[in-house]
């Protein structure tokens, strides 16, 4: 068998069809070959909050040339519902692509477009930019030069726990209930406990219930007693957090007008407890400047008093006064 071209292409001069030849039993026998364009992007990325991520997309062209000019651009979400984050220009073969002043800032072209890569960076990366996400290209001057990825790529972003909310629901009548709101995702998995409550005795009664959005959960706790210590703990695979809730005693003064006082002791991450300390810290020293501040003014006040009273006096004695002396 022989394999004969009928044209040899240097590389940048490859149509999108040449014909494919081959000698069989004494016969040639050719058949066009088409090259398409198209676009390779990954099918799903992972990213933690905060940290940035890169969204991988490249396309190809039959003629494998550098495009003189181009438009980028990356939505979030399919169809009329879908969203522009990022659009950018490329001209004059540069490799800087030129993004819109009003798109946000986190978002940037990672890639080269003369080398036909479209990626993304998505700076310090959230929740809410979990998604599927589609990359477009338009070649100006070409027919039919436009690619879009259909399936799109989805990206997930995952964070550790944090802790949105503690409080209590109830009367001293009806009963109180402790609720526990949590973000994270994967979705944290929460549990209470109590050094008041024996471990000889039944499990506490919660309830979880899931948010719509996939990153949020609030777990409630039935039968909180007055007096005793609730520990709400979120836990995932990037990390841990809780937070522990005190209950007061109903004063008797107080129990035919309303609910007891709550007192929510809250003890987060160590981050929360230093700015606890140092707004602590600065409210103290402006407390501290106030006092002196006052003092001397005081002082001053006293001190003009005096000077006057003196200068009075001197103006009414007689004028023989020293004579007199």
């Amino acid at each position: 068998m022989t394999l004969r071209y009928k044209k040899r292409f240097t590389r940048g001069e490859l149509p999108a069809t040449f014909s494919f030849c081959v000698m069989m039993d004494g016969s040639l026998q050719c058949k066009n070959v088409r090259f398409s364009a198209g676009m390779t992007i990954r099918k799903r990325s992972l990213a933690v909050e905060g940290y940035p991520v890169v969204l991988p997309c490249s396309f190809s062209h039959p003629r494998h040339e550098q495009h003189s000019s181009m438009l980028v651009q990356w939505r979030l979400g399919h169809g009329p519902a879908g969203v522009v984050l990022f659009q950018c220009a490329s001209h004059n073969n540069s490799r800087s692509c030129q993004p819109e002043g009003h798109q946000d800032q986190r978002y940037r072209l990672e890639g080269d477009p003369r080398q036909h890569d479209l990626s993304l960076r998505i700076n310090s990366a959230a929740l809410q930019d979990s998604g599927h996400y589609y990359c477009r290209v338009e070649v100006p001057g070409h027919p039919h030069a436009s690619f879009q990825n259909k399936r799109g790529m989805h990206l997930r972003v995952e964070a550790a726990p944090q802790i949105l909310g503690l409080s209590v629901e109830g009367s001293e009548e009806s009963g109180y209930s402790a609720v526990c709101r949590v973000q994270g995702s994967p979705l944290p998995d929460v549990q209470w406990s109590s050094p008041e409550h024996p471990r000889d005795d039944p499990p506490l009664t919660l309830l979880s219930q899931a948010d719509a959005s996939q990153h949020h959960t609030s777990s409630l706790l039935r039968d909180v007693q007055p007096g005793h210590h609730y520990t709400c703990a979120a836990s995932n695979p990037l990390g841990r957090e809780q937070a522990t809730l005190f209950l007061l005693q109903p004063n008797p003064l107080q129990a035919s007008s309303g609910p007891p006082h709550l007192l929510l002791l809250l003890s987060l991450s160590l981050g929360a407890k230093v700015l606890l300390f140092l707004g602590w810290l600065a409210w103290l020293l402006w407390r501290l400047h106030t006092q002196y501040m006052q003092a001397q003014s005081a002082a001053v006040t006293y001190a003009l008093l005096l000077e006057h009273h003196h200068v009075y006096i001197k103006c009414f004695f007689p004028k023989n006064f020293h004579k007199m002396q």
